[in-house]
């Protein structure tokens, strides 16, 4: 027993823990950030695409009935439109990056090994062969 190579490997053990720590935290923050952009946009369509450009009346204008409510049928729709596309592109990419994250950070970081063994995909011509060594 050598207490100076036990020291060492332990120390080792200790960095890589906090890095991953670190690694988890800093990754579940960009998943944070996403969704307070996608709540920070959603408000922003609805303040400023719906409720200032069509249901809030022009002060000081008179406007035609029918091309105010045009104007507010108009509005109303560009504001399905661009918060459906906006948000349906944050949406998707905050789950590809959410199943990035669990595949490289969770799953190659505790269970992939690379032992140098060589992938080979199933065929069905094989199935009965014996399996050709490296």
């Amino acid at each position: 027993f050598s207490f100076v190579d036990s020291f060492v490997h332990q120390a080792i053990h200790t960095i890589e823990f906090v890095l991953g720590s670190i690694s988890n935290t800093a990754s579940y923050l960009r998943l944070w950030a996403l969704s307070l952009a996608h709540s920070q946009l959603s408000e922003l369509f609805w303040e400023d695409l719906l409720v200032m450009g069509a249901l809030v009346a022009p002060q000081g204008m008179k406007m035609n009935p029918y091309a105010y409510a045009f104007m507010t049928w108009f509005a109303i729709i560009m504001w399905i439109c661009i918060s459906f596309m906006v948000l349906m592109v944050m949406e998707n990419l905050s789950s590809f990056l959410h199943a990035l994250r669990l595949q490289w950070v969770e799953f190659q970081g505790k269970f992939y090994m690379g032992d140098g063994i060589r992938f080979v995909a199933f065929d069905f011509k094989t199935i009965g062969q014996a399996a050709d060594s490296e």
